[in-house]
């Protein structure tokens, strides 16, 4: 099959007002949207996991969320000497002071009973806020990476208040280190909302398009907004914040949620001096979840945008390469992996790439653009799904799998009645 690259063109974007305007105001800007697939040539032996999205060309498209492992040079460091396409550092605001973290402030989910310590690890829960060293500080481990690795993606993640001249003087000193695009979390569920912070705006449409109004009228390289799950239609600020300049959604965060509660001390878990608070649940178990938000964004951006002019981060319980071609075939151009880095390690992304480069061989995919989204048509509705299979009955006079009404359910095949109807 061809392989794909990326050739810049220069576009318009007429779904934003915002978007012209900028560009008429500031002529002398880089334009950070207009990218289309083209085809390059015909099959590689080897897979390309190589990708360009916004301009920005990574080697991979295994990126290292924001959070504890991209908290620090050290760590940022070693993220890119390990191979990851790209680095998301963790989130960072104006005054660090107003970031007081306790511990423990991690709690797991074990696929077994209560309190056990032997079944396998499938959720985890944190209570951590953003980054709590001061901002210079980080700022100049921008710099310091950025010159050290000039060729390889450092984003950095960056929230404030609700504050019109915080948000540019924050955009205006990160930039200057010379990272290469931002992440807006606007979905930290815990600890941030209280100060009008993270998912506040997420959480609310009219907010977060004037924030991003603001962002979007300062920032000169490439934007994307980090979505909250804690949202009945996650699609609606999605759009919002691409038709308000963004140029790309990542999506998703954490998902508010209590953990457990120890049986035997009553006391909940991350559990510290005896009381503990909600907070953002990731892993294994928020898989299959995050597939359906990134799903219905993906469907908003095919139906509503033009899709080589903007981009799609999946993120959500990626441990294998299995996990995230799901999310590349539902259309995500990278997929950010954070509580599987704290799990495994940074060489973890070895073993990614190595498994999906496996299942690009199995199918004859030579770039990640072969396979993106094509799943996307297999998706329905319930009605369309049932018109679809009693034509199929009638076309094979065949009997269809499983039980006929819910008449046919018995008490005593219960079980087994129940595995007649699984696909898998």
């Amino acid at each position: 099959m061809a392989s794909l690259d990326f050739t810049q063109i220069r576009t318009t974007n007429p779904m934003s007002e915002l978007a012209l305007n900028r560009s008429r105001m500031r002529l002398t800007r880089r334009n950070r949207v207009g990218f289309r697939v083209v085809a390059a040539g015909e099959g590689q032996a080897e897979p390309d996991l190589s990708v360009t999205v916004n301009g920005l060309h990574m080697p991979n498209p295994f990126v290292i969320g924001s959070g504890p492992p991209g908290t620090n040079y050290t760590v940022m460091k070693r993220a890119f000497d390990e191979g990851w396409g790209a680095v998301i550092a963790k989130t960072v605001s104006l005054d660090a002071a107003k970031v007081i973290n306790v511990t423990p402030r991690y709690a797991r989910l074990r696929a077994d009973s209560n309190g056990s310590a032997k079944g396998q690890i499938i959720g985890w829960e944190n209570i951590e806020l953003i980054s709590d060293r001061p901002l210079e500080t980080m700022l100049k481990e921008f710099k310091q990476l950025k010159e050290e690795y000039p060729d390889r993606i450092l984003i950095a993640s960056i929230m404030e208040e609700y504050n019109k001249a915080a948000w540019e003087e924050l955009i205006d000193r990160v930039e200057q280190t010379g990272v290469d695009a931002f992440e807006i979390n606007f979905s930290c569920p815990h600890g941030m909302p209280e100060r009008r912070m993270g998912a506040a705006v997420g959480q609310d449409c009219a907010l977060l398009e004037e924030v991003c109004g603001w962002i979007n009228a300062k920032a000169t390289i490439p934007v994307w907004a980090k979505m909250t799950p804690n949202i009945t239609d996650i699609s609606q600020p999605a759009r919002v914040a691409l038709k308000s300049g963004c140029e790309g959604i990542a999506a998703i965060n954490t998902i508010m949620s209590v953990m457990g509660i120890d049986l035997k001390t009553l006391r909940p878990e991350p559990c510290v001096e005896g009381y503990s608070t909600p907070g953002g649940y990731s892993s294994k178990a928020v898989h299959p979840i995050a597939l359906g938000k990134v799903l219905n964004i993906a469907k908003m951006m095919k139906a509503e945008f033009n899709d080589g002019d903007y981009s799609l981060s999946g993120i959500g319980g990626v441990e294998t390469g299995g996990d995230a071609a799901e999310f590349i075939l539902l259309g995500a151009n990278t997929v950010q992996v954070c509580t599987g880095v704290m799990m495994h390690g940074y060489g973890l992304v070895k073993k990614l790439c190595a498994e999906l480069k496996d299942f690009m061989k199995l199918h004859n995919f030579s770039s990640i653009e072969d396979f993106r989204g094509a799943s996307l048509p297999y998706f329905t509705t319930h009605t369309d799904l049932v018109r679809r299979q009693r034509e199929a009955i009638e076309q094979r006079k065949a009997v269809k799998k499983g039980l006929q009404s819910d008449k046919d359910w018995t008490g005593d095949g219960f079980v087994k009645e129940t595995e007649s109807m699984v696909s898998n």
